[in-house]
């Protein structure tokens, strides 16, 4: 999609996409710095871990295609997040991520330098470009301290995502908030209109900012004056309403691991703090211009945690040529031939022949039940009704409501009404509850075994992703609510005519229609607090499958296609990037 607004696209943009990327000049003044603690790329580089890197990874490709003068942080994780291992009963275990930033990315010979506990610590940066449609790059820069000169723990301080304890964390938050605005300017970005901060973990940026304020003004000291010059700079999105989300550091360590700014800091880190800590949320919500939410209604439930403060809502979306499986490409390629470039164009998914879309989504799950049986050995049917579910292992998901009562579900199965099941997804190394969820579907997967198949394939990434969220005949997803700020997961399902069943929270509130874009769990969200009514939503989720999913799906398959390409046509058309990117531009960046 062209733009027509010249304020959003980098000045440059036909000469950086004519020059090879060693040759392009760093420098030009850009509009937005984005910060993340993690970036999904792509598929060899695991930077990643979960949906906050996808969505970052999917803003800065719609960034690419709108011509968005942006530059993004993050750290280059060289051991990656882990590879997951599952052992026969659904024991999970973790391995490094072995890769070599120098095969897939570019070093650049700029270095910066942060002081943690007193020690200087310089840090490099490998560069990853992000082209868009049009030619136009983002740069991406991702940050490395493994560097000889260093300390050897120092060196291992970028290894990890979301690794090691309490202190490798804060150390991390270092290098990304401090390093990455340093890292910058060394570069030579010293025109940047607007710092975005995804999530808290980058707050520490505007430190570095209040700093820069006050060397300018000849002091070291980081007054309110100088602080106030911060806030037009920063634009803030939280990303759950989950406590563990949002990071928290006691004063006793904050003061032991930044020693960059001297006592100063320490003495104003205490206006930051809450019962002793260093709140990195609302070290982001005190110097933003701009904070808001994943999605409406999570937008509300931001506003009900941080009351002090005016919380907006900009609801996720998608990269949809990344996510959309190749048939669907090829669908789209030739009945909708400008849906890369203009994503809105994919309403029209509604006059394409039912046939072509059932037959596309057939060759999506054929590759689905190819790759299952490699993985598993287990052999699925083609003919079957396929469920997919894949996120993170995390209690509040609640991954085994489907199995609330094998009894009810089986029922259904005997009753001609045939189904099978593929899971996905990764518990954090330290989430004992997450780790005990996975072995629990394995057990449920074992007391079906002959009536109900249930696979749960390991290692979940960006890959698998792509291939399980295509070729599902339906996308689950069970939260327990409010608990669920957006999700993304069931958004690609429906560029790829995969319709959502879900209980109404995040992002699923706004793209539900009954019927006609899937099927929605339990009844409407009514409050902030939360509720865990297990029963009730594992009864709706069985009436429906029953009586009204599965009946449309083995015996009108005209009007399940229907709902197929109401899936594209609306959810596709609205819950993209290329949308959110250009509310952010409007409400956010150039406000």
């Amino acid at each position: 999609m062209e733009t027509s607004r010249p304020d959003l696209r980098d000045p440059d943009a036909e000469t950086s996409a004519q020059a090879p990327a060693n040759l392009q000049p760093e420098g030009r003044a850009v509009a937005v710095a984005y910060f993340s603690m993690e970036i999904g790329l792509e598929e060899a580089i695991p930077t990643y871990s979960g949906g906050l890197g996808i969505l970052a990874g999917d803003t800065i490709r719609s960034a690419a295609d709108l011509g968005v003068a942006m530059v993004a942080v993050s750290l280059v994780a060289g051991k990656g997040y882990f590879r997951q291992r599952l052992g026969p009963d659904g024991t999970q275990t973790e391995e490094p991520v072995t890769w070599a930033p120098a095969d897939r990315l570019q070093e650049v010979p700029a270095r910066a330098t942060v002081e943690i506990e007193g020690r200087k610590v310089q840090l490099r940066a490998w560069r990853y470009d992000v082209k868009g449609v049009t030619g136009h790059i983002v740069p991406v820069f991702l940050i490395d301290a493994d560097l000889e000169g260093n300390a050897e723990p120092d060196r291992r301080l970028t290894d990890y995502l979301y690794g090691g304890d309490e202190r490798y964390r804060l150390c991390q938050e270092v290098i990304l908030g401090i390093g990455g605005v340093r890292m910058l300017r060394a570069l030579g970005y010293d025109n940047i209109r607007r710092f975005h901060m995804n999530e808290g973990h980058a707050s520490l940026l505007t430190v570095e900012l209040a700093s820069e304020f006050a060397t300018k003004a000849g002091t070291h000291d980081i007054s309110p004056e100088v602080v106030a010059q911060v806030k037009p700079l920063c634009v803030f999105t939280t990303h759950t309403p989950v406590p563990a989300g949002h990071d928290k550091f006691p004063l006793s360590l904050v003061a032991q691991v930044i020693t960059d700014y001297g006592h100063d800091f320490d003495r104003r880190a205490r206006d930051f703090c809450l019962n002793g800590e260093l709140n990195m949320t609302y070290l982001a919500l005190d110097n933003s211009r701009f904070i808001n939410g994943v999605a409406k209604r999570h937008g509300e439930i931001s506003q009900h945690m941080f009351a002090h403060y005016k919380v907006d809502s900009i609801t996720n979306g998608v990269h949809a040529a990344t996510w959309a499986a190749p048939s669907i490409h090829a669908l789209l390629d030739r009945h909708i031939a400008s849906w890369r470039q203009d994503n809105a164009s994919l309403r029209y998914a509604l006059g394409i022949p039912k046939l072509e879309v059932w037959d596309a989504h057939r060759r999506a799950k054929q590759r689905l039940l190819r790759l299952v049986k490699e993985r598993s050995g287990v052999g699925m049917e083609l003919n079957t009704f396929t469920i997919g579910f894949a996120r993170r292992a995390a209690a509040y998901k609640r991954a085994d409501l489907l199995f609330w009562n094998l009894d009810r579900l089986a029922s259904i199965q005997d009753k001609g009404l045939e189904l099978q099941v593929i899971y996905g997804g990764k518990a954090h190394p330290h989430d004992q509850m997450g780790k005990d969820l996975i072995r629990k579907i394995f057990e449920f997967a074992d007391k079906l075994k002959g009536r109900i198949s249930v696979v749960y394939l390991e290692d979940y990434d960006m890959a698998l992703a792509k291939v399980l969220i295509a070729g599902a005949d339906v996308w689950l997803n069970t939260p327990q609510a409010p608990l669920e700020a957006s999700g993304t997961s069931g958004m690609k399902a429906a560029l790829n005519g995969v319709p959502s069943f879900s209980i109404l929270d995040g992002w699923w509130i706004e793209g539900h229609i009954e019927g006609v874009t899937g099927w929605s769990i339990g009844g409407d969200p009514v409050t902030t607090e939360v509720g865990d009514d297990r029963a009730r939503d594992a009864m709706s989720l069985y009436d429906k499958l029953e009586n009204v999913i599965l009946p449309l799906f083995y015996s009108d398959r005209d009007r399940y296609i229907d709902v197929m390409q109401h899936a594209i046509a609306l959810n596709g058309s609205f819950f993209n990037t290329e949308r959110m990117v250009d509310q952010y531009v409007r409400k956010a960046y150039f406000a």
